[in-house]
């Protein structure tokens, strides 16, 4: 018997561990395995009322796929170091697998399950996964990490990407009675004071326990149902994602892909995010997008315009190593500047911002977006991140810390490498003096601003140049145009002069040259 322990790995398909523990790789003669996920009060510290909706989601469908192979997944709560020797002893498991995460939190928690595994003489295994390359795997000729992208794009790109890992069958898997007596076998009480005795006093209600199939609530978790919709979950709703975008959005990708209101992107992130489609599969299925596009039946320069979107699996790992050489990034500047950053942090503005009330109709209509959805379109949100760094001049963790918030596919490297990358602080970042104007960015990318119309209706009945224009008009043009919408709340200009003065003098140069 094994027992796997699911993390960000929300499938039962083209899951590395899985595979492995089940013996689906043929690698051993391995199985069967019960699968478990552990709600960990550590882990749910930094969790949100979105994330923690959209986890209960995909676990729903993860446990639907166990059942119909007459099995059922395993749902704890408490400290991993304390349930996963208690379950493995309870199912005379020779071996706890899973599949690494590279955040120094999830390095830290496995490091300690580790141990506890050891102190209990139970085998542990982790295996390689969540990315195509390890974050140890590509580095420079001189060895070191990579920290500008494209010289990673080029060694990820020339790499040989693995399979996808073969699903388990139903023979692999440990069935429904035996997960069941596993659990009655084990004294939560003890375990629970085990929990208790290791300091944990935060924890609440989630003192250590398991049951086979019963997801908790929210509320059960102490998180509130989300007013964002979500969107849906699971590995079939990710593989009808990714059909639908390979089938032919993908062949216009580059050309169409930063124009919010076209819906060109593939909206697989958050699918990819708790793993509910591996990222082998996902790969597999570009390559196989390629060699269509290399045929007669499509333009050109449809193989370009995959390849750009394999380019944006290159970049969630060149973030995912940039956080595993570099965990502190999560609060600290990759680039730090000579006499530091005077940020402006002002609590009205960043306030506005976040209700999506800046006057600025692009940025407002990604702020809303993300309240509506728990979502954002990429090229809005690098919109958003300059304004609220450059136009604002507030600190890029007051965004990050909103969208840790709010997007359901939040991701700790990604999310934190576009927010570097906006304040020109981060690896490969944009630099210091680029700062994006919001109105020429709203008229070139959404120039009859379909996109914000539908997500600020107070400029619904206006014509799309005067959208455009809303910076330029007098107060008594906008009050007669949309009344209930507000002013710019800064002037971009003068903004744009003060970041570019804010920058020098944290570089140590006179801004006055």
């Amino acid at each position: 018997m094994e027992l796997f322990w699911h993390r960000r790995d929300l499938r039962t398909a083209d899951n590395v561990g899985l595979a492995a523990a089940t013996g689906a790789d043929d690698s051993a003669d391995r199985g069967p395995a019960a699968p478990v996920f552990v709600f960990d009060p550590d882990v749910l510290e930094h969790a949100s009322d979105v994330r923690v909706r959209r986890l209960l989601d995909g676990l729903a469908a993860l446990r639907d796929d166990y059942r119909e192979r007459g099995s059922d997944l395993l749902v704890a709560r408490g400290d991993p170091e304390t349930v996963l020797p208690r379950l493995a002893d309870a199912l005379d498991a020779e071996r706890v697998v899973w599949n690494r995460d590279y955040s120094g939190l999830a390095r830290e928690r496995d490091a300690g399950v580790r141990r506890a595994l050891d102190a209990v003489d139970v085998a542990r295994e982790a295996h390689h996964d969540a990315v195509l390359h390890d974050p140890d795997a590509i580095r420079t000729n001189a060895g070191d990490p990579y920290s500008v992208y494209s010289y990673y794009w080029k060694k990820w790109t020339d790499r040989a990407k693995d399979d996808p890992a073969p699903a388990p069958s139903g023979e692999g898997l440990a069935d429904e009675a035996t997960l069941a007596d596993a659990v009655a076998a084990v004294d939560w009480d003890d375990a629970a004071d085990a929990v208790a005795d290791g300091g944990d006093a935060d924890a609440g209600s989630l003192t250590a326990d398991a049951a086979v199939g019963a997801l908790p609530t929210p509320a059960d978790l102490g998180f509130a149902e989300p007013d964002a919709e979500v969107g849906p979950a699971g590995t079939a709703a990710a593989r009808e994602r990714l059909d639908a975008f390979l089938d032919e959005a993908v062949f216009a990708y580059e050309a169409e892909r930063d124009y919010p209101a076209k819906g060109a992107t593939s909206r697989l992130s958050a699918f990819l995010k708790y793993g509910e489609i591996g990222v082998r599969e996902a790969y597999a299925a570009t390559e196989e997008a390629m060699a269509e596009a290399e045929s007669d039946a499509r333009p050109d320069d449809a193989p370009e315009q995959v390849e750009e979107f394999q380019q944006q699996l290159a970049w969630r790992e060149f973030y995912a190593q940039v956080l595993f050489h570099n965990p502190e990034v999560v609060t600290a500047n990759y680039k730090e500047y000579e006499a530091g950053i005077e940020w402006r942090d002002d609590p009205e503005e960043i306030a506005a911002w976040k209700r999506g009330e800046t006057g600025y109709p692009i940025v407002d209509a990604g702020m809303r977006q993300l309240r509506e959805e728990a979502f954002m379109h990429n090229r809005v949100r690098m919109i958003v991140g300059s304004f609220l760094t450059k136009d604002l001049l507030a600190d890029w963790r007051h965004g990050y810390d909103h969208f840790r918030e709010k997007l359901a596919d939040h991701d700790t490297a990604n999310d934190n490498g576009g927010w570097q990358w906006a304040a020109s602080t981060g690896t490969d970042a944009q630099p210091y003096f680029r700062i994006f104007n919001p109105m020429t960015q709203g008229e070139r990318y959404d120039p009859d601003a379909e996109y914000i119309k539908e997500h600020v209706p107070e400029l619904r009945g206006l014509d799309a140049d005067l959208i455009h224009e809303w910076h330029e008009l007098s107060p008594t043009q906008r009050a007669n145009a949309a009344p209930e919408y507000p002013a710019p709340i800064v002037d971009h200009s003068e903004r744009r002069e003060e970041a570019l003065a804010m920058y020098k003098r944290a570089r140590g140069e006179d801004p006055d040259e």
